[in-house]
């Protein structure tokens, strides 16, 4: 439930290297320095540590000050802190990354990670049979490399026992104020929100911020022409028995060769080209009757139904926060 009681100060560390996301560093500590203003004291006392205690460079170019060596630094800690980089290959993290967080986490009570730094907890061995969550850009990577770990690639922030990981980039935010729930309670988490203006709990999940129908890459072929047919007329008549057709196939072979080349039905395949077409047309100031005609649904109310499946919040809250406004970029 969080206490807001004085207390002995949570030690942090954040581990650092080159490339590092600023983003994944700089916000959970500004959200845990707000909480010590807030508070009016010193609730949280952060350390940052690279590889021989050196300053990084940060992959926006910033140069980042070390305050002590990664590898003679001992703890305990109360909370160690994975950032992520900008690296959307989901590649394995080099052992150097993952044997200081395996090190370092046991001598800490919980383990956090932002981004793409889940990668390095799930490769520390940190994650396995543990829910957890990170960049939509690497989920599927990170779902192949470690099955072991239950991803949930449309959370935020996911707790699991003494480990916490968050989605990308600003999802660090979000993590830093579970935590400040965590040790504080709901009050002082509210209180730092609106210090920094920013939700307290944000509103869908990371499906909102995808981009694109991610595509397998098709041969020349009956597949590649269905996909095709799909993604250029969204609103055309795509019934199982139609896209069979074209492909010159029956609809039940139809269907298996398109799971497992595609990854998925051929129905979830046009809700999500749908979707997407949808999307496009309300962050261009849409409204919502127009773009579910646009893509082809029956109606606005079963286009709404599909998209809070596929997105994870309306379409009305979807335009609302996304629509491009004319001349905003001139």
């Amino acid at each position: 439930m969080g206490d807001a009681r004085p207390g002995p100060a949570r030690q942090v560390l954040v581990m650092l290297r080159d490339g590092v996301q600023l983003l994944d560093v700089a916000g959970p500590l500004d959200v845990l320095d707000a909480a010590n203003r807030l508070l009016g004291r010193a609730a949280y006392r952060v350390r940052t540590a690279s590889p021989g205690g050196r300053d990084v460079r940060a992959g926006s170019g910033l140069v980042v000050r070390a305050d002590t060596d990664l590898d003679t630094v001992r703890g305990p800690f109360d909370t160690l802190l994975v950032p992520g980089a900008f690296d959307l290959t989901g590649a394995p993290p080099p052992e150097d990354d993952v044997a200081p967080v395996r090190r370092l986490a046991a001598r800490s009570r919980r383990t956090a990670s932002v981004c793409a730094g889940a990668l390095t907890l799930a490769a520390a061995g940190l994650l396995d049979g543990r829910r957890a969550t990170t960049h939509w850009a690497v989920a599927r990577a990170a779902a192949r490399a470690y099955p072991a770990t239950r991803w949930e690639p449309d959370r935020i922030v996911v707790a699991d026992g003494p480990v916490v990981t968050s989605a990308g980039v600003t999802a660090g935010i979000d993590l830093a104020l579970a935590l400040v729930e965590a040790d504080h309670g709901l009050v002082v988490a509210r209180d730092v929100a609106r210090w920094l203006v920013v939700f307290l709990r944000r509103p869908g999940g990371q499906a909102q911020f995808r981009t694109r129908v991610p595509l397998p890459a098709l041969p020349e072929g009956a597949l590649r022409r269905v996909v095709d047919a799909v993604l250029d007329a969204p609103q055309a008549d795509h019934r199982l028995e139609a896209l069979a057709d074209r492909a010159a196939m029956s609809p039940r072979h139809l269907a298996r060769c398109f799971r497992a080349e595609v990854g998925t039905s051929p129905a979830r395949f046009v809700e999500a080209v749908r979707v997407e077409t949808v999307r496009d047309a309300l962050e261009r100031g849409s409204t919502v009757d127009a773009a579910a005609r646009r893509a082809g649904f029956a109606s606005a109310e079963v286009m709404r139904r599909a998209f809070l499946r596929v997105v994870g919040t309306s379409p009305a809250d979807y335009r609302a926060r996304f629509t491009v406004l004319a001349g905003a970029a001139s």
